[in-house]
C-alpha cells in the first residue's frame, strides 16, 4: 500500500496538484491504526490509504483541508481524553474501541507561480532568481522566445493567453516591460488576479500609466493594489539588485498570509455537521453516512452511528445532542 501511495504522491506532484500526506506517528491500544500507517488526501476530499477506523477519518479530512488552506503542517492527537500539549491539536476520539492515535499531517503544495511581463534585464534576473527560489516561472511578452529564456517554464507571446489561478492559488506577477507595452501588460496582469502585482516604474511613469488605465475602464481599486515602484527599498540599482528587492517583497506578502497578517482570501474550511450520536464533526462534502429523519438530513461518522440514531432518534434529539442537520 505504501508503495502505491508514494506513486500517487509522485503523480500528483508531477501534475502540480496540492495534496496532504498523513501518517500515524504514535498509537496506544486499543486502536486499529498502527505506527507508520499513511494516507494521501487530495484537494477534492478524496482519501487514499489507511489511518485507522472510520471515526478518525472525518477529523483527518477536516484538518487536511485546513492544512491545504493555510499551508501549515500539524500534529493531531485523537484521544478519549485529549491531552493539550504545545504544538499538538487535540481532537476527541469517538471510536468505541477507544485508544489514542497521533497523526502528522503535511500539506504538499505546488510551486508558487511567478508571472513576468517583459523581456528586460530586470525580468530576466527575476526569472533566474525566482527559479532558484522554487517558483514556477511564466514569461509573457510579444517578443518572447523560449530559447532566450532558459529559466522560464512557460512562455506566452499573447498577453491575453496567460492563465488564471492554478489549483485555486493565485500567482504573483511583476510587470517589468519598462516602456514596451506597459499598459497592455498591466491590464493583462490584473486579469489573472494575482496575489501580488508589482510594476517596475518610477512614480512619475506609474502615475501616467494609472491615468491611461483609468481611462480604459480599469477601476481605481484595482490600481491602488499595485506595488509601484515594485520591491522593498534596499537601495538597489542593478537588475539583479532590483530583482532581489522585488522577490523579497513577494516573500513578505506570502509569509504575511501564512501568519494571518493582512490575509488574502483562501479556500474556506469545509462545511461541517455534528454526528448526533457521538458528537464527532463530519464534513458535509465528503460524508459517506447520511440519514433522513423528521424532514432533515443528518450526518454520521460511520454506519454504526447512523443505524443507532435511526433506530431511536428521539433519544438523541431530546437529550440535547442535537446535530445541526439540514
Amino acid at each position: 500500500m505504501r508503495k502505491e501511495l508514494l506513486g500517487l504522491a509522485a503523480e500528483l506532484s508531477q501534475r502540480g496538484e496540492p495534496f496532504v500526506v498523513a501518517m500515524v506517528v504514535r498509537r496506544e491500544s486499543y486502536s486499529s491504526a498502527q505506527q507508520g500507517d499513511m494516507a494521501i488526501l487530495t484537494a477534492d476530499g478524496a482519501f487514499h490509504g489507511w489511518l485507522g477506523g472510520s471515526c478518525t477519518r472525518p477529523s483527518v479530512q477536516r484538518e487536511a483541508a485546513r492544512a491545504l488552506a493555510d499551508g501549515a503542517p500539524r500534529l493531531v492527537s485523537l484521544s478519549p481524553e485529549p491531552d493539550r500539549r504545545p504544538g499538538v491539536t487535540p481532537l476527541p476520539m469517538t471510536c468505541h474501541s477507544g485508544g489514542t492515535v497521533e497523526i502528522y499531517i503535511e500539506p504538499v503544495l505546488p510551486a508558487p507561480r511567478l508571472v513576468l511581463f517583459g523581456m528586460t534585464p530586470v525580468a530576466r534576473a527575476l526569472a533566474q532568481l525566482g527559479k532558484a527560489m522554487g517558483y514556477g516561472i511564466d514569461v509573457a511578452d510579444p517578443q518572447a522566445h523560449a530559447a532566450e529564456l532558459p529559466y522560464a517554464d512557460r512562455v506566452f507571446t499573447d498577453l491575453g493567453a496567460v492563465e488564471l489561478q492554478t489549483h485555486g492559488r493565485a500567482p504573483y506577477a511583476v510587470v517589468a516591460s519598462m516602456g514596451e507595452n506597459d499598459e497592455e501588460a498591466v491590464a493583462a496582469a490584473l486579469a489573472i488576479r494575482p496575489a501580488y502585482l508589482g510594476v517596475v516604474a518610477s512614480r512619475a511613469r506609474f502615475a501616467v500609466l494609472r491615468e491611461t488605465l483609468l481611462s480604459r475602464g480599469v477601476t481605481a481599486e484595482a490600481l491602488d493594489a499595485i506595488r509601484s515602484p515594485a520591491g522593498l527599498d534596499i537601495g538597489g540599482r542593478l537588475p539583479e539588485e532590483l530583482a532581489l528587492s522585488i522577490l523579497a517583497e513577494i516573500v513578505q506578502v506570502r509569509r504575511a498570509v501564512q501568519l494571518g497578517v493582512d490575509v488574502a482570501p483562501v479556500t474556506e474550511p469545509v462545511a461541517e455537521e455534528i454526528d448526533p450520536v457521538c458528537n464527532m464533526r463530519v464534513s458535509v462534502a465528503t460524508a459517506r453516512h447520511v440519514g433522513e429523519w423528521n424532514g432533515r438530513t443528518w450526518y454520521f461518522c460511520n454506519a454504526c452511528c447512523k443505524d443507532t440514531f435511526l433506530a431511536g432518534p428521539h433519544r438523541y434529539v431530546d437529550s440535547g445532542s442535537r446535530g445541526a442537520g439540514r
